[in-house]
């Protein structure tokens, strides 16, 4: 029923934007961040969250143990374009869907052929030295020992990843809330909308259609035309069959 519905409601939609969380990715292997919880540091014979983590201060305070982790858990090479990432590609192609806002740094929207995509927290594919903003790719920190240091000018070079205590890039927040403030259905997916700005950026939508794709129930439920609890992959790929 709720699939019939939301096929109706796609066929007679022309501005669409999509928002997802980490459930995008999750069906693509990439696990949910908030899931693994505190990690043991033996080096610093502490335990740390996740957030901890990924922290600016710890970024700062202690590079070494931040790549390490950074390395091991944030980047996930061999991850591919699930169901989810490949109908919003098709969408988008078709001239409905007019932008992807993310907050998962994997970039698999873009390698399912996603155009427009506001990457929220930034993404594993871009580095840059802090010193003279050289780029690099993802290839160069896997690579990488230890700390990863720029090739010109011996920098540290930082992922452009909005980490913990950062604020979120101006320009891509702008382009977010534009896009949403203008869609006329709003598609929600692999989120619990708990992480500001996420929550936030709901209030900006004021179009027909608001459609919630998430395994679990969230507390905008009650404000949503469609709500399914289901594997959004599978859910948006019945969609465009």
């Amino acid at each position: 029923m709720s699939i019939n519905k939301l096929k109706e409601i796609i066929s007679n939609s022309n501005n669409i934007v999509f928002f997802g969380g980490a459930g995008v990715s999750t069906e693509s292997g990439i696990p949910d961040f908030r899931s693994s919880n505190g990690l043991f540091n033996q080096k610093l014979n502490q335990t740390f969250t996740p957030e901890q983590l990924v922290s600016h201060t710890f970024f700062i305070r202690y590079p070494e143990d931040f790549f390490d982790f950074y390395r091991d858990k944030l980047i996930y090479q061999d991850a591919k374009p699930n169901d989810a990432h490949i109908s919003l590609a098709k969408l988008e192609n078709m001239g409905k869907l007019k932008a992807v806002v993310t907050q998962n740094i994997d970039g698999l929207h873009q390698i399912a052929g996603s155009k427009n995509v506001y990457e929220l927290h930034g993404s594993v594919h871009r580095n840059y030295c802090m010193k003279c903003h050289a780029f690099y790719d993802v290839n160069f920190i896997v690579n990488s020992k230890g700390v990863p240091k720029c090739t010109k000018c011996g920098g540290t070079v930082k992922p452009d990843v909005v980490l913990y205590e950062e604020s979120l890039n101006e320009d891509t927040i702008d382009g977010a809330v534009n896009a949403i403030s203008k869609a006329d259905t709003l598609i929600i997916g692999g989120t619990s909308l708990m992480v500001y700005p996420a929550s936030g950026l709901i209030q900006y939508f004021k179009g027909k259609h608001l459609v919630l794709i998430n395994k679990s129930s969230t507390s905008y439920d009650n404000l949503a035309e469609v709500v399914i609890n289901e594997n959004i992959g599978e859910t948006l790929r019945k969609v465009l069959e």
